[in-house]
């Protein structure tokens, strides 16, 4: 079995393949509820956000585990994009990214809080569904008290720069002072909601509030002093407001270029700002080509977020050691998960044989009180944990190494550890093989 994770997110693909692999939950809870169908997958956690969709799973093995997740990744999105810009990590590799993920250190905004959140809810989900067990829950529990950890113990998550931070710093960088600028907001989701915050802590003069739902959009507005307009209609605010900024969870474009090929002439002359945070896309990019409307994406907070990066890789190297100390611990830990049955085996075989050698001690021994009794007892429990701790050490040494499967094996020979019925010559080519190594 192998732990591995399979993926793709701003450092390894442009928004416009991103957005082709951003899943719904519910779209990801019907795929997971067809998990079943792919043999060479035992476990599954999907992750999809704005920045990235990251499948992690337990395979037989890597090789055919790649292709298998691949199709599956493929046919959840329908896409004839080439797979190609996805990276594939093994073992320690995937659990130090899962370990930065959660941390956000992997964020286009580092320190940011809603990724670790965003992991919280891709596992309860996946848990839910039933498609983790016992090396997935102790991998997603492992982690996400990695990422409370980092924000504790660090500064990392201090004066944070979000995405919608960045989106309206990007305006103020265009606008200059926002105190005359009325701003056009499509959806009062999380990131809408912060974007609402930081344009009122700049002064904006007026923020209109569209969303689908429009009693959230009555909601929010009232929160932040606004107008809320009907979704249907938002156009017709667009042509009073000098910057729009969109981050729906709609599957499709919301604002296409004839729209605001219809809008300009409106605006007499006036330019108009629209930055897009979504993923997918709220925006048709050949609005770009329109005269007088500049078009921004969530890929062009880059400029942004470099600022944040480097008053933050302070606090990141200290975060780095946590997960460096906690990835250690995890995989001692994975490496007793995978010995723990012939420990088991080994130290339940030692008690039997110890209990039925006292039992008969004792029946020679009439003459003892209970504390010699004890002492006895105690004795030969010394002596079985004694015998037993050298191959103990050895077996823990060994463990997922290319010695492990060898002295597994001799270990069973040696103790005599083989259930009755079992397989006794299982893979014993492979044995001989690194036998004959040694």
């Amino acid at each position: 079995m192998q732990l591995v994770v399979l993926g793709l997110n701003h450092k390894t693909a442009s928004v416009d393949v991103r957005e082709c692999f951003t899943f719904s939950e519910d779209q990801i809870k019907t795929a997971l509820n067809h998990l079943h169908e792919y043999e060479e997958i035992s476990e599954c956690v999907l992750v999809s956000t704005c920045n990235r969709t990251e499948m992690y799973a337990v395979v037989d093995d890597a090789e055919d585990g790649l292709q298998v997740m691949q199709e599956f990744l493929q046919r959840m999105s329908q896409s004839p994009i080439d797979i190609g810009d996805f990276f594939f990590y093994l073992e320690e590799d995937c659990i130090n990214h899962l370990f930065r993920v959660s941390s956000s250190l992997d964020s286009l905004i580092i320190g940011e809080g809603q990724i670790l959140s965003q992991v919280k809810k891709a596992y309860s989900l996946a848990r839910d569904v039933g498609t983790t067990s016992t090396v997935l829950n102790t991998l997603f529990n492992r982690a996400i008290a990695v990422g409370k950890k980092v924000r504790t113990e660090t500064r990392i998550a201090h004066s944070t720069v979000s995405v919608s931070y960045a989106a309206v710093e990007l305006a103020k960088k265009v606008f200059g002072d926002l105190s005359t600028s009325n701003v056009l907001l499509l959806g009062a989701g999380q990131m809408g909601e912060l974007t609402a915050k930081h344009l009122v802590a700049n002064g904006v003069k007026t923020v209109f509030v569209s969303n689908r739902r429009y009693e959230r959009a009555v909601e929010l507005a009232e929160q932040f002093h606004g107008v809320a307009v009907p979704f249907e209609s938002f156009m017709k605010s667009a042509v009073d407001a000098d910057i729009i900024i969109t981050s729906t969870g709609a599957p499709h474009y919301v604002i296409r270029t004839w729209d605001v090929a219809h809008l300009m002439p409106k605006r007499q002359g006036r330019p108009i700002i629209i930055i897009d945070i979504a993923v997918p896309r709220d925006v048709e990019p050949e609005v770009a080509a329109i005269n007088g409307a500049s078009l921004y994406n969530i890929d062009d907070l880059e400029a942004v977020v470099e600022s944040n990066v480097r008053l933050r890789e302070k606090e990141a190297q200290l975060a780095e050691k946590i997960i460096k100390k906690e990835l250690e611990e995890l995989l001692n830990k994975f490496r007793y998960l995978s010995l723990r049955p012939i420990m088991a085996r080994m130290t339940d075989k030692a008690e039997k044989i110890r209990q039925r050698e006292f039992k008969r001690a004792l029946a020679k021994l009439t003459d003892i009180n209970a504390d010699e009794r004890k002492a006895i007892e105690n004795m030969s429990k010394m002596i079985m944990r004694k015998m037993l701790r050298d191959p103990m050490v050895c077996i823990n040494r060994v463990a997922c190494n290319q010695d492990e499967e060898f002295y597994l094996d001799a270990i069973r020979d040696l103790f005599k550890l083989d259930a009755i019925g079992e397989d006794r010559h299982r893979e014993q080519k492979k044995t001989y093989y690194r036998y004959a190594k040694q």
